[in-house]
């Protein structure tokens, strides 16, 4: 085994004089040897400090680590030698530094210079867990959503004289090129009027409207549920592309159909575009959402080559492009593929943030059997594709109380209601005259994010307890008492299961709100 050594002779005087410069105390020089040592070991920390002839005892002052699994160990022995030891580290006892650091292991082939390129740095500790399998699933995702894209671009410029269902690789590779270079308009190339100029344009500016309208009035919406939006937004994607692909057989509408499709399809990019950002978000753990967002563009680059690639080689197949019929199946099959590619990634995330959803779930486990479900379970049990409002038991918030049906009633009832709410930011009522129980909370001045898990807490115990012939005042009453009791152990549970508690993404609703003066 090959050593190389380096010494060097330095006098301990210079270590000692800033010391002790006002003692004025001479101090005699020592040689002070480094060894430098390249040889790789199975050195342990116990016994063989040395492992290498040093005599004496040796310790460990300093531990390099390196991404590939070595680590370098600086070994100082009495003898003042300083010696560097590469070995490679013990997976087994490794500590919190390499269990963040360590490589993943399912990317064990992939190359080193690869895996620097597609994945932030630090992976995997630096990202959430659930982000290499959503990437997984979202590079197929993008890859079937370009060659969708593809295809819809040749029918658009087929509707306005460019190409045409001979099958050239020409006029494939025209709709391709368009879409790679993000070139609006690119198709004055081909056009000869300026009525053709105006027809592009014209359609462009109505997308912008809707992307303009979406951002301004649903800006509030993604933060709640951004699962739900990003599928939604791939829904009206797609019916967006359908007027597209209806323009090849009704040229003469080209105006009103690509109008109508960008104005869908802009609409679909203003919900998908900030969802995805909360999205990002939640992948970056480590404060780097910049670089998540970076990596994110390098899938994405990747997947849109491929599929520009592959929706080329569909558009030159002539028994393909001859046939309108044949062509929108091809569209057809490759978007319902996409679309369901695209449920599979978003279900694949695991968000530890507490919404209208999630809350539903977390409170009736708690209030059946007193459990509450990790992130993981939780999740999965979600669904993305329904509205809560359409979820049973019905809850409707911030609802007048001219509408809870208790005004109309004497005004004793209404004082005991007050009364009964007294301790709480909100007042939720029952409606038991309808087959199906209705809850009507309205929320009071100062009510938070949590008086709504409380008052969402409240209406499933009553669901699940509630008797039709029984007092509607003393069930409330009861459920109120069960409020009390067991909603700090629900919140414990919450935070034992790693669930975000100090940021609940339940908003209260500003519209109304009910101003309590204590009348009574």
């Amino acid at each position: 085994m090959s050593h190389t050594t380096l010494q060097l002779s330095l006098s301990s005087t210079a270590f000692n004089s800033s010391l002790k410069v006002k003692k004025l105390k001479r101090v005699r020089p020592r040689c002070f040897q480094i060894l430098c040592s390249s040889e790789h070991s199975s050195f342990k920390d116990n016994g063989d400090a040395d492992n290498g002839g040093g005599e004496g005892l040796s310790k460990v002052i300093l531990v390099e680590r390196y991404s590939n699994g070595t680590a370098k160990r600086y070994i100082l022995g009495d003898d003042l030698q300083l010696r560097t030891v590469l070995i490679e580290e013990d997976r087994s006892t490794e500590n919190k530094f390499d269990v963040l650091h360590s490589p993943d292991e399912r990317l064990s082939w992939l190359p080193q210079m690869v895996k620097d390129f597609i994945l932030p740095a630090g992976f995997p500790g630096s990202v959430s867990d659930d982000y290499l399998h959503y990437m997984v699933l979202q590079f197929p995702t993008n890859v079937t959503g370009w060659i969708c894209h593809t295809i819809v671009t040749s029918s658009l410029l087929k509707a306005v004289g460019v190409g045409s269902f001979s099958g050239t690789t020409a006029a494939a590779s025209a709709a391709a090129i368009r879409w790679i270079m993000n070139f609006k308009y690119s198709t004055f190339v081909y056009s000869n009027t300026v009525l053709k100029h105006i027809r592009w344009v014209s359609k462009d500016g109505i997308g912008a409207v809707g992307r303009l309208f979406i951002g301004g009035r649903f800006g509030n919406l993604f933060d709640d549920d951004p699962k739900q939006w990003r599928m939604y937004a791939d829904f009206i994607g797609s019916a967006g592309s359908i007027f597209d692909l209806t323009t090849q057989l009704y040229p003469g509408y080209f105006l009103p159909l690509a109008s109508l499709g960008n104005l869908t399809k802009a609409i679909a990019r203003g919900l998908k575009d900030p969802s995805f950002r909360v999205i990002q978000s939640h992948f970056a753990i480590s404060a780097n959402l910049g670089e998540v967002a970076a990596k994110e563009e390098v899938w994405e680059v990747v997947a849109q080559l491929v599929g520009l690639g592959l929706g080329i080689l569909i558009l030159d197949t002539p028994g393909l492009v001859k046939s309108y019929t044949v062509l929108s199946s091809t569209w057809l099959c490759i978007r319902l593929l996409h679309i369901w590619l695209r449920y599979e990634s978003l279900s694949v995330l695991q968000f530890n943030t507490i919404n209208l959803k999630r809350a539903r779930i977390l409170v009736k486990s708690h209030v059946l059997h007193s459990t509450v479900p990790g992130c993981m379970e939780c999740n999965k049990e979600e669904n993305i594709l329904v509205w809560s409002q359409f979820m049973k038991p019905k809850i409707i918030f911030g609802s007048p109380l001219e509408k809870m049906d208790v005004m109309d009633r004497s005004h004793f009832l209404v004082e005991n209601l007050l009364k009964l709410y007294a301790n709480e930011k909100y007042i939720l009522v029952v409606n038991p005259q309808l087959d199906d129980l209705k809850f009507y909370v309205s929320f009071k001045v100062g009510a938070t994010s949590l008086s709504v898990l409380r008052s969402i807490w409240q209406t499933f115990w009553l669901s699940e307890n509630w008797e039709s012939k029984g007092n509607v005042y003393d069930q409330l009453a009861n459920s109120l008492m069960e409020l009390e009791d067991r909603f700090d152990d629900f919140i414990q549970k919450l935070k034992s299961s790693k669930w975000d508690t100090q940021q609940l993404n339940l908003k209260v609703p500003k519209e109304i709100s009910i101003d309590d003066i204590n009348t009574f």
